[in-house]
């Protein structure tokens, strides 16, 4: 058996050797391999630990005034709003609205999102035309490779290859693929279809606060409109006051300064007027634009006094509050969002795997580009780990965190100022009913009280200036009847739309 030359060994046990160190080299390179993907991963699971959020209080059982399975919140606002003008009116608003058209656009935009995120499950694949030149040095393993090629007998003059300049030409396809095998797509897939569910009820939100300006700015107008006709009533008896008051002083019976303050109440009362038109005015231009339309006429016919409201205010149960309100919805979905974002930042932690195949044709010489010798497929599989920029991912893991905290705190936000506006529209109506009552009762004994003043003033047992008391006392109180009026409905109004404004 031979030997190698100075040596003792033979050849094949040098073989044996030789292979046996580079069997132990590949067998050490597969351990290590292995070891730092263990690593990772393991680190990895290690960092993203589940996030403890705050617990959220429960909403009380009932409310004070006594819970009820129907509440008024499951009738239609076209059933709940008995004037037909009203009607009208909400219906324009809710098809012209700036607004509701800008939240139909952002759900558009959120079920784009969704889209973009279902198509990240997919291979990503796109066209690729690419025709580049590159001269390899002649001490470059590409340069020795491609001189010595061009050596072997092997190899036909086509598939010599350009030694001083190497074109390459390719036409096909390329793809990327990322397998979700953590989770992370999903996630962000569920993060997406959470983010459009919010952004519905927002719309919805958006509509029922609509209702309820309408439903303001209207009763609001017909308070101004009563308002009005008692101020012009009130400016005709205040004339045929002072025109009383200038005959008495011709008669000697009445001064210049009771001429002068009966004209100074008869301004005061006419400027009131303009006052109140101005209101009128600003009124009937909020309700246009909120409407979608230029300034025009409201078409009202009805008076604020004849009104009726609902024969019985049902509240309901607050759970109830959960299924009809769309802004505990979209509190709800929001948080659901913000929970399935850190659940997708809780996974870039771990390795992702990516597959790139391409097809196509490839070759150094333009006239064999299409040849069918040069067509070529292939594929690789990469596992890429986070290690240098494991900082800005835990960084994304704390911001994505502190925003499911944040919609905790944000959905609890909401529970509290729902039930609490419910409790504070259910005093309203019971305290404004009471005040209305009294000032109606108010109003009756003032305007028998002008009656009263101006028969004892004509018989000489009364000044003039308790004359124009009383008329300016059953001026304020009809004014402030029709405010509580006005105020009553509108706590109507909102405690429809605090209990769910007619979304089941």
């Amino acid at each position: 058996m031979d030997n190698y030359p100075g040596t003792g060994f033979p050849i094949f046990k040098t073989h044996n050797v030789l292979l046996k160190q580079n069997q132990m080299k590949g067998i050490n390179m597969y351990s290590l391999l292995l070891c730092l993907v263990f690593a990772v991963i393991s680190a990895g699971c290690g960092i993203t630990q589940q996030a403890q959020l705050p617990a959220v209080k429960d909403m009380p059982d009932s409310f004070p005034a006594g819970a009820d399975s129907n509440s008024i919140a499951g009738i239609s606002w076209k059933d709940f709003f008995q004037d037909a003008h009203l009607t009208a009116l909400i219906d324009t608003a809710l098809k012209n609205n700036p607004d509701l058209f800008i939240a139909l656009q952002r759900i558009e935009m959120a079920r784009a999102q969704v889209t973009m995120k279902k198509a990240a499950f997919y291979p990503s694949v796109s066209g690729s035309v690419v025709a580049g030149a590159e001269r390899f040095g002649d001490y470059t393993m590409n340069g020795v490779g491609n001189f010595d090629t061009n050596l072997s007998p092997n190899i036909d003059k086509d598939q010599q290859i350009p030694t001083r300049l190497t074109p390459d030409f390719f036409a096909g396809f390329r793809s990327s693929w990322e397998i979700d095998l953590w989770g992370k797509l999903k996630h962000q897939k569920k993060e997406a279809i959470a983010q459009l569910f919010a952004t519905e009820k927002g719309r919805q939100l958006a509509v029922t606060h609509l209702i309820a300006e309408v439903a303001d700015q209207y009763y609001e107008l017909l308070a101004l409109d009563n308002e009005l006709k008692i101020v012009k009533k009130n400016v005709q008896l205040q004339l045929e006051a002072l025109e009383l008051v200038k005959v008495q002083k011709e008669g000697g019976r009445a001064t210049e300064l009771a001429v002068k303050q009966f004209s100074a109440q008869l301004l005061n009362t006419q400027a009131i007027e303009y006052h109140i038109r101005q209101q009128m005015a600003r009124t009937e231009n909020r309700l246009n634009i909120i409407s979608g339309r230029y300034p025009q006429a409201i078409i009202r016919d009805t008076s604020l006094a004849i009104q009726q409201l609902p024969q019985q205010l049902k509240t309901g149960l607050p759970a109830q509050l959960l299924t009809r309100r769309p802004d505990i919805q979209q509190a709800e979905w929001e948080l659901e969002a913000a929970e399935a974002n850190v659940a997708a930042a809780r996974a870039a932690f771990l390795p992702s795997v990516n597959l790139s195949p391409y097809i196509g044709f490839n070759a150094f010489r333009a006239r064999l580009f299409l040849d069918p010798a040069s067509f070529v497929y292939g594929a690789a599989a990469g596992l890429t780990a986070p290690i240098f920029n494991m900082k800005q991912i835990r960084s994304h893991h704390k911001l994505a965190t502190a925003r499911a905290v944040e919609a905790v705190y944000n959905y609890q936000k909401t529970l509290l100022n729902c039930y609490g506006e419910v409790m504070t529209n259910l005093e309203s109506i019971k305290n404004n009913t009471l005040a209305l009552n009294l000032k109606d009762e108010e109003v009756k004994e003032l305007t028998n009280a002008v009656s009263v003043a101006r028969d004892l003033y004509l018989a000489g047992y009364a000044n003039y200036l308790e004359v124009i008391s009383a008329q300016k006392g059953v001026l304020d109180a009809e004014i402030e009847l029709t405010e509580n009026k006005k105020r009553l409905f509108q706590s109507v109004v909102h405690l429809y739309r605090s209990l769910g404004g007619g979304w089941e």
